[in-house]
This record gives structure tokens, C-alpha cells and sequence, in this order.
């Protein structure tokens, strides 16, 4: 009795369960364990999946589809990521199709187009209506068209019920076709035919071509390429641009020759990514203090799978994960090099690339689709690349054989993935993904969050401390300035106390650099009219618009809508709207007019959306084209520049006043971050930092560089108030379009949730922000003590959710989960 094999899918859909599909015959010796397939979905949809799991059990609840094709001849996902997808899915509450979604890259997964085709053999009967006419009349033309060129030939709004109508009356058929995201770069190339691999022929073509000049020219040029007509050069190819910059010839020419089979031209598959021409460099010895650092943590390795690096900034850490990656190498092991934010990468790349040179990856979001599908193939195949610097997204990598994680700035937040799901924290995930590998985990960072130094007090984690910088340089000196004072005096200059112009003119004056430090983009946070106090706010969100100068206009940062400057108050009619605040784009404006000389240059997420605009700011800065960088948060984290003396935090309040139970870690970590960018490779700096409050305990902690002060003083708040370390956190988003219903939805799962777990739950309440793109938001937070199973708290949720999302009045609900929130 022939036995029937069936294939579990996970499928592209946000549905909290996989898809068994029935493997044909011919398939059953091509499919592996993550392997890509196509299947039908439904009536029409056609996806490309991943095999999760193989067996010979029917399912009873539906009658099972076949794979259509298998893409892969070997699986495209490992069995140790399809492990991590699990985990994943599990312990952020979402489902393995959108971690399968997050993790490929677009290139890896295919889409379905709906495609209408003309029936050429249909004949009619006379019975069309005047709208099938037009849809018929434009495919006899066209022969296949998209339901949405339809809609826009036809002017139907809707076209579908009319092209449903035809396909009754087979007057027309639909296919899916499957688009492929993802095409190899190719490079023309020029190779002598093999005929032509005689001394003869070759003699003979010179003759024949004594006549055509120019084909003659191109035929020496190639010769002189390939490095002369001798029989061991016969089978080398040159690239067809090198073959025209050399001899002038077009296209045309060339073509000549193939035509005439003295040349062939075949495509050559070539990477997207730059290869590296530079000479590779041995790393540095390391100094007493690193080489102390480095031999303590290969020690605590011996017994501990995670190690915290403490290491003040400009102490030197990257040289010691250079020194550690090289050990990994030469032990035939991969590494992986986590940063928080692409800014960071362009630094520290130029850095490894000289040590590593084309054995070092980079995988991030300002890559092209191609470009990262080349890099997911690489590690897969285990070809060039032995070590991966990259942001969150690239713990899902298809890694084997990983020895070392390394994860740099370990304290950021940007670590965490907000929207879509998975909302993953990929430190913590990177940790897990090191424990399936048996490798080890190197968190550095000058400020350790207080969940990572808790379980360095816990002793789960080993802790290597560095507190001397590099090259014995000082640590900068940080000086306040009470901001209402220097109001109540008149010795601002626009948003600039007295001490901190006068600071940027002495550092001017000596050739040195300075970095501004405001977080907040744009020319103003708000308009507001004096009159009647409107403030323009976003048609789609709860919040009010930026003022952007540069483009004049009012742009939303949470939707993105735009519109253009008002000119008189829409509440009243006043023209009296007055900006209100101040953002990286007004302080450039100002800096511009107190320092006319100097050469300003701005990084936000406005100026360095992609990757050449990063590189060339960070280069800019570096070779002393920029005097005065101003940014956002983006400057904090790990840059490292020549002679930078000063650092202006220009509003720390701002940080500090933040509604959240994590704003005074934060503002230390912020703080301390952006003045360790004074002073380095140089001479002590010097950080001016912009308060009405220089009393803060945050701000004496960073002026003292009190790290464990700091620790201490808040971990006793947050066990006072059951929040992290202490306690886990899950919020459950609610949304919905109507606010009533989304009040009404959460009210209900509110108490139902209490029903359950009693004190543990905190609201329904609405956000800071509590509408997003026209959806309302209310937020409810589980606060969970320790000792208690998270697995079965998790369990519960996922049967309150059902319940509330199955409930008649609820069912267009939307309720997100976020576990372990930021």
C-alpha cells in the first residue's frame, strides 16, 4: 500500500497555526526541513512557504492541497533557525508566519499577482453587458492585464464582479503568477570561441579582419587584455565595459565579432556587495589594561555563557572583539557583531574591513533586497563571510557553527522591535540563539541596563570591568548650567547659554570640533496660536505635527502625513501661529547665524535616511569638513572622532521628564553615551549640560560617573513599584477604528484579565499617544511577579484574546501583544 506524505507549512499569514499540505510524488525526495515550496492558499492566493515538519498523518479537519513546486535544492533555513522561529513565536506571543515574514528577506519570498487572460477560443453569444464589453474589448487587445490595470483602463471602481461574470462565461481565465523578488546581478563577458583556440584560426581572423579597422582594433584590444595571443591565455574572459574602454568600440561592434563566432558573450553571475581592495592589516597589541580585560573574559567563558564587558567609553572594547573574533576564525568558528543602529556600522566596518577584509558581512535594512539575500546565501553556503557585523534583524541568519555573539551598546533600545511582530528583544533573542549553537555571548556597553547588571548580581552572567580609558586619557569634564538662571540673567543666545557659546568659540578658535546633542528632529516639536492656543495636530494620530522648515511643512512622525504651513490659525483665524520648541533643524538654523564661519553639518533621521547619506556625514566629520555636528540620539552611541573637545546636551530636561518608568535610565545612559563623544584620541573634553534642574540625582550621577549609585537608587524604585528587573511586563494593545468600541473591547478584556489575575493588571488606560493611524489605542499592562510560570500566564492571555476577537461585538478588534516591552 502506497503511504501518503504530508508537509507542515509555515505561510506568510498572521494565523496561529501551521498548514499541511500533501507532497506529490515526484517531490517526496526534494523536500527537506526548510525548504521553500509553493502552495495554493484558498480559492485564489498562492504563497511560497517553509517546511516546518514531515510525516505521514492525513489531517481530519480539511481536505489537504498539493505543493506545487519546491524552490530549493537544499532547504534555505536551517533546522536550528526553524528552532529560534519557534522560541521566537512562543515567548513574544505571535504567530511562526510573522517571524517567518521578519526574518527572510523580501528577495526569499515569493509574491502572487492576480493576472486576467483572454480566452482566445471563447465565442459570443450576444449576451454581454455594456461593462463585460469594455473589460472584453480591452483584453482582446492586451491579452492579460491585473485586476488593477483593469479598474484603471475601465473606470469600474471595481472590476472583479464583471471579470467573475466573464470567467462563468469562460470569455476569460485568471492565473497566479509568481513573481520572484530576487534576480543575481550579472556582468557581460567576452571569451574567444573555442574554434579559435588555434594559432592558425587566430592568424586567419587577422587576415579576414585586415579590411573592418575598427573590428580589427577591438580583436588586438582583447589580446592585449587577456595578456597576449598565446595558447595559455586562449580561455581567459575579460568583462565586455573593460573590452570597450580599452579598444572605443560600442556594442555593436562586438556583436560584429560574435556574430562572425570569434567571440562568444555569456552572462557572469557577480555579487551586489563591495569587495575589498584594501591591505589587510594584523590586529593592535593590546594595551596592559585590554590585555587584562581580554584574559578575564576567555576565563569566565570557561564556566559562563555570557559575559558582561563594563568598559567606560573610548576604553578600547572593539579592539578586544577583534582580538576575540580573530580567535573564533582561527578556530574555524563564525561570529556575530550586533550594533543598535546602522550610524554605528560605517565606523566600526572601515575598522574590521582592515583586519578581516572580505571575510566581514554587513546585513541591515539600508541594504538593497538583493544585496542581503546575497549575504543570507553567503552564510548559508558557508562561503566567504566568517563574521556578520548588523543590526536586530540579523540574528535570523541561516548561522551554523556559531562560536561568539558579540553585542555592542547592549543597553539600547533600539534593540527592540517595535511594530510589526515579531516584537522582539534581540539581545535577549541573540542570547537563546547562542545557546542553540553552544556559543558564547559578549555584551559591552559603558552604561549596562539594569536588567543586564542584575544578572551580572545574580552571577548568571560574568562581569569584566575596563574604567581607564585608552591612551590614559581623561574622562571628560562635565559641568552644568541651570538654564532658568541664564533666562532670568538674558544670557541665552537662542536655545545657547553663556558658558556653552563661549566653550564652542574657544574650541572653534583652536581648530577643535563640536557635538550638539538635542533629541528631537525637525525645526520646532509644534505650532501654537497665540491668540486662542490651537495646535495643529495629525488627522491620523493623537499627537500634534512638526514643523520641518527645510521643506516648510507640518509632518507627522508617526504616520507620516504631511501637509503645508498654515498660514493663519484654523480655530480662530489669527496669523499669529508661533513655532513652539526647538528641534536639530532649528538649532542648525542658529548655530549657522551665532557661528557664520564655521562648516555645520546636521544627523537625524531627516538628513542620513540611507546608507551613502550615513557614510558620508560620518566621513564629512571625520576629515574636518564639519566644525559643528548637531544630531539626535544617533551621535550617542559608540562614534568615534578625532578632537571633538566640546559636547552640548542642550535640553536634558526633555529626557528627564519623560513619562515612562525607564526615563531616568535612560537619560544616564543618554547622557553619559553622548559625553564620551568629548575628549577622545585628544585631550580631556569638555560636556556642557543644559538644565533647570542640575540638583537631578541622574544628572550628579553622570557628572560623577556613578554608574552603580545610579543602579542602586533606581532598582530600589522599581522594586518599589513591581517593575522590571524585579517584575515581567506584557502590554496588550487594543485597537480599533471607533474609539467607543475600542474603550468597550478594552473595558471588557480588563476585566475579564482580572477575573484571572487579580492585582496583577493594570487599566485599560489610553496611551501618551492613543490614536495611530486612525486606529484608538488603549493599552493593558501585566505586571508578573517571579516564581510564576510565564508559559501558563502566556496560555491564558492567548484564551482571553480569543475571546474578546470571537466576541459578536468585537470581531474587527484588533489586540496586540508586546512581551518584555521598551
Amino acid at each position: 500500500m502506497k503511504t501518503t506524505y504530508f508537509a507542515d507549512i509555515i505561510l506568510p499569514v498572521p494565523l496561529p497555526r501551521l498548514f499541511t499540505y500533501e507532497i506529490p510524488e515526484e517531490y517526496i525526495t526534494h523536500v527537506e526541513l526548510g525548504s521553500r515550496v509553493i502552495v495554493p492558499f484558498g480559492k485564489k492566493k498562492i504563497y511560497s512557504g517553509i517546511i516546518y515538519a514531515l510525516h505521514d498523518t492525513k489531517p481530519e479537519d480539511y481536505e489537504t492541497k498539493e505543493i506545487l513546486s519546491v524552490l530549493d535544492e537544499h532547504p534555505a533555513v536551517n533546522e536550528i533557525q526553524l528552532n529560534f522561529w519557534h522560541w521566537i513565536a512562543d515567548y513574544y506571543m505571535c504567530t511562526l508566519g510573522e517571524v517567518y515574514k521578519a526574518a527572510l528577506p523580501s528577495g526569499l519570498k515569493l509574491e502572487s499577482e492576480t493576472k486576467v487572460h483572454y480566452n482566445q477560443d471563447w465565442l459570443p453569444d450576444g449576451t454581454l453587458t455594456a461593462k463585460e464589453n469594455i473589460v472584453l474589448d480591452y483584453l482582446a487587445e492586451k491579452k492579460v492585464a491585473t485586476i488593477q490595470e483593469l479598474n484603471g483602463i475601465t473606470e469600474l471602481k471595481n472590476s472583479l464582479p464583471v471579470v467573475k461574470s466573464l470567467l462563468e462565461k469562460e470569455a476569460l481565465f485568471v492565473s497566479e503568477k509568481l513573481k520572484e523578488g530576487y534576480k543575481p546581478k550579472t556582468k557581460k563577458i567576452i571569451r574567444l570561441s573555442e574554434e579559435y583556440h588555434k594559432e592558425q584560426k587566430i592568424q586567419n581572423a587577422f587576415t579576414d579582419l585586415s579590411r573592418a579597422k575598427k573590428q580589427l582594433e577591438v580583436l588586438m584590444s582583447f589580446f592585449t587584455l587577456i595578456g597576449g595571443a598565446h595558447p595559455d591565455n586562449f580561455s581567459k574572459t575579460i568583462d565586455k565595459n573593460d573590452l570597450k574602454d580599452r579598444s572605443g568600440a560600442s556594442s555593436a561592434l562586438i556583436k560584429e565579432l560574435v556574430k562572425k563566432g570569434i567571440f562568444e558573450e555569456f552572462d557572469e553571475q557577480v555579487s551586489r556587495l563591495s569587495k575589498s581592495n584594501d591591505t589587510l592589516l594584523g590586529v593592535h597589541t593590546l594595551n596592559q589594561p585590554q590585555q587584562v580585560a581580554y584574559d578575564s573574559i576567555k576565563q569566565q567563558f570557561e564556566d559562563k555563557n555570557a559575559v558582561l564587558l563594563h568598559g567606560v567609553t573610548s576604553s578600547g572594547k572593539t579592539e578586544i572583539y577583534i582580538h576575540l573574533i580573530k580567535e573564533q576564525i582561527e578556530l574555524g568558528k563564525k561570529v556575530l557583531y550586533l550594533l543598535p543602529e546602522i550610524a554605528l556600522t560605517t565606523q566600526i566596518t572601515s575598522r574590521l574591513k582592515r583586519v578581516f577584509g572580505d571575510e566581514l558581512g554587513i546585513y541591515h535594512s539600508k541594504y538593497t533586497d538583493a544585496e542581503r539575500v546575497e549575504v543570507w546565501d553567503d552564510v548559508l553556503n558557508n562561503k566567504n563571510y566568517k563574521v556578520i557585523i548588523g543590526v536586530r534583524s540579523s540574528v535570523f541568519l541561516p548561522f551554523e557553527n556559531l562560536g561568539l555573539i558579540i553585542i555592542d551598546e547592549e543597553h539600547e533600545n533600539t534593540y527592540k522591535q517595535f511594530d510589526p511582530a515579531p516584537r522582539y528583544h534581540a539581545r535577549d533573542a541573540a542570547i537563546v540563539l547562542a545557546h542553540m549553537h553552544g556559543a558564547k555571548v559578549l555584551l559591552g556597553t559603558a552604561t549596562p541596563s539594569l536588567e543586564t547588571y542584575q544578572n551580572v548580581q545574580l552571577k548568571k552572567y560574568g562581569l569584566v570591568e575596563l574604567f581607564e580609558r585608552y591612551e590614559g586619557i581623561k574622562m571628560p569634564e562635565i559641568v552644568t548650567v541651570n538654564v532658568r538662571d541664564e533666562v532670568r540673567k538674558k544670557k541665552m543666545s537662542s536655545h545657547f547659554s553663556s558658558v556653552l557659546i563661549q566653550q564652542m568659540n574657544d574650541a572653534l578658535e583652536k581648530g577643535e570640533k563640536v557635538i550638539l546633542f538635542q533629541n528631537r528632529r525637525g525645526f520646532s516639536p509644534y505650532l501654537e496660536c497665540n491668540q486662542c492656543s490651537w495646535v495643529p495636530k495629525c488627522d491620523y494620530c493623537d499627537v500634534s505635527m512638526t514643523y520641518h522648515k527645510q521643506i516648510n511643512q507640518l509632518t507627522c512622525h508617526y504616520c507620516g502625513n504631511s501637509y503645508a504651513l498654515p498660514r493663519v490659525c484654523k480655530a480662530c483665524g489669527s496669523p499669529s501661529l508661533q513655532t513652539k520648541g526647538f528641534g536639530t533643524e532649528k538649532i542648525e538654523e542658529d548655530i549657522k547665524i551665532i557661528f557664520p564661519d564655521a562648516k555645520v553639518a546636521r544627523m537625524d533621521l531627516d538628513t542620513a535616511r540611507t546608507r551613502k547619506s550615513h557614510e558620508t556625514l560620518i566621513g564629512n566629520f571625520e576629515r574636518g569638513e564639519v566644525d559643528i555636528l548637531i544630531g539626535t540620539q544617533m551621535i550617542s552611541k559608540g562614534l568615534d572622532f578625532d578632537h571633538v573637545s566640546t559636547v552640548g546636551i542642550l535640553n536634558a530636561d526633555s529626557m528627564l521628564n519623560y513619562p515612562d518608568f525607564r526615563a531616568f535610565e535612560r537619560s544616564f545612559q543618554l547622557m553619559a553615551q553622548v559625553s564620551g563623544r568629548a575628549g577622545r584620541k585628544n585631550k580631556q573634553g569638555k560636556v556642557i549640560i543644559q538644565t533647570s534642574n542640575p540638583d537631578n540625582p541622574v544628572v550628579v550621577d553622570v557628572i560623577n560617573n556613578n554608574f552603580l549609585n545610579h543602579f542602586n537608587s533606581q532598582m530600589e524604585e522599581r522594586q518599589a513599584f513591581k517593575y522590571p528587573p524585579y517584575y515581567r511586563l506584557i502590554h496588550l494593545t487594543v485597537k480599533h477604528r471607533n474609539a467607543n468600541t475600542a474603550n468597550q473591547a478594552s473595558d471588557y478584556l480588563g476585566e475579564y484579565l482580572r477575573s484571572i489575575f487579580s492585582h496583577r493588571v493594570v487599566g485599560p488606560q489610553a496611551p501618551t499617544i492613543s490614536k495611530i493611524q486612525n486606529w484608538h489605542l488603549r493599552k493593558i499592562m501585566l505586571k508578573i511577579e517571579p516564581g510564576v510560570s510565564l508559559n501558563k500566564i502566556k496560555g491564558l492571555l492567548r484564551d482571553a484574546i480569543t475571546t474578546l476577537v470571537t466576541h459578536p461585538g468585537f470581531k474587527a478588534t484588533v489586540v496586540q501583544a508586546d512581551v518584555d516591552p521598551m
